[in-house]
């Protein structure tokens, strides 16, 4: 890769993962989608201080704001961390698998492939927490923004742990792979049914006819 793909124009971006070079991919695209889910929240935070209605929660405004930013950021940079992990592994793919140490170094660079998008899912269930309080302290014309961020949020979630779980089926009976599956599923089924609670409860907002 030239650039960084976090450097890249959305045209660029589409048109590197449209293309046939191995990265960026699910991956990638999972950060990315994070990241959009991560701005559209702190957009709605700051575009709710110094409403009126809204005053008393300026501090948890600002906090969230500060927080959804690190959030961005942070994932932006695991788009990559992601690329970056999968090119020794694509190497290593391509050996003689009688090799000597081809198990290990297999397993060594499936699982640091694993390192990023499991990041991602913490970094999403992070971001699902604070869409959570959000929802209740945003102004009513930002709300469908907040509903986009929940849906974007879980999107993410899901896609970077299909990136976990490919690699993790590669390697059984390894403790540490296990141990990452069991994890990463504990966070969809937690964080899953909370992200979509938020963007059902906007839509049904959204739905109900204004009085």
């Amino acid at each position: 890769m030239k650039d960084q793909l976090s450097s890249l124009q959305i045209s660029a971006f589409t048109q590197e993962l449209i293309s046939k070079a191995p990265v960026p991919g699910g991956g990638g695209a999972a950060a990315l989608i994070g990241a959009l889910a991560s701005a559209l929240g702190g957009m709605a935070a700051g575009l709710t201080i110094g409403k009126k209605k809204f005053l008393p929660y300026e501090e948890d405004h600002r906090r969230m704001i500060e927080e959804t930013e690190a959030l961005r950021l942070r994932l932006l940079e695991l788009m990559d961390e992601d690329a970056a992990a999968f090119e020794p592994l694509s190497r290593i793919y391509s050996l003689d698998k009688t090799s000597p140490g081809y198990a290990e170094k297999l397993e060594t660079a499936t699982l640091d492939a694993c390192k990023a998008p499991f990041e991602m899912m913490e970094r999403c269930c992070r971001l699902i927490k604070i869409l959570e309080e959000l929802r209740d302290k945003c102004s009513v014309l930002l709300l469908s923004d907040v509903g986009c961020a929940a849906l974007a949020a879980r999107c993410a979630l899901e896609a970077a742990s299909m990136n976990v779980f490919v690699n993790t089926r590669m390697l059984p009976g390894c403790a540490e792979a296990d141990d990452l599956s069991a994890r990463a599923g504990a966070m969809l089924r937690d964080y899953i049914p909370r992200a979509q609670t938020v963007a059902d409860s906007v839509m049904e907002y959204l739905q109900t006819p204004k009085k």
